[in-house]
């Protein structure tokens, strides 16, 4: 098997700090790209899967803060932000809208390794399924796609997490109440709506599900045969 090599997106306006996070982050065998705002960040995540963001809270037009709030529901990478010492509401924030962690400036490189290999593990390092095969279609939660019959379908932050609880607990009834509260979601339309989305990706004919079935009365199920 081939060893997984993390890449990290390291977003901050200080030429020396992306210069030296992204060097110690090499020697440290993880891939590195890098941004010098929100704005660049922005672009790179359009085309890039990072499996990990290391994120400045205070840069020129958008924050950090910005970045997580405008993106949080597409974005399923994990971010560490970096702060500094007087930012204590900011750091609390950001965890609130989304962030994984933080880390207050100046900062030990080491220290920003270990809390990255931290997150890591609990995520994309887990012994959770995150791909899923069967008749024509494929859904690979690391990449965030859905492949049926040649079409790859992107997937976003919302689909994934429903996606991969029903991956890896096959056959089980969700509840709408179940999928809600997964997605900090209380309007069963809302959800009805995500759920018909996704057979559009999922199914050969959407309209008479095989695959992503409704248990009436109850709620939804992924039944794999």
């Amino acid at each position: 098997m081939d060893k997984f090599i993390a890449h990290i997106l390291v977003v901050d306006d200080d030429d020396g700090i992306r210069s030296l996070v992204k060097k110690f982050l090499n020697e440290n065998n993880y891939l590195v790209s890098t941004a010098d705002s929100a704005e660049d960040a922005i672009e790179k995540i359009k085309i890039i899967n990072f499996d990990l963001i290391v994120l400045d809270i205070m840069m020129p037009g958008k924050s950090g803060l910005d970045f997580i709030a405008e993106n949080k529901n597409k974005l399923e990478t994990p971010v560490i932000l970096l702060t500094a010492k007087g930012e204590a509401n900011e750091r609390v924030e950001g965890l609130e809208i989304g962030a994984d962690d933080y880390l207050p400036k100046p900062f030990e490189p080491k220290e920003l390794v270990l809390r990255i290999q931290n997150i890591l593990d609990k995520t994309i390092m887990t012994g959770q399924k995150r791909v899923m095969e069967f008749e024509n279609i494929k859904i690979d939660l690391n990449k965030l796609l859905i492949s049926n019959k040649n079409k790859d379908f992107k997937i976003n932050t919302t689909e994934k997490k429903i996606l991969e609880r029903m991956i890896n607990n096959p056959g089980k009834t969700f509840t709408r109440e179940d999928i809600g509260q997964l997605i900090n979601l209380d309007k069963e339309r809302s959800i009805d709506v995500i759920i018909t989305r996704l057979r559009k990706k999922i199914e050969i004919d959407p309209k008479n599900p095989k695959f992503l079935q409704t248990i009436r009365g109850t709620g939804y199920v992924l039944w794999i045969e």
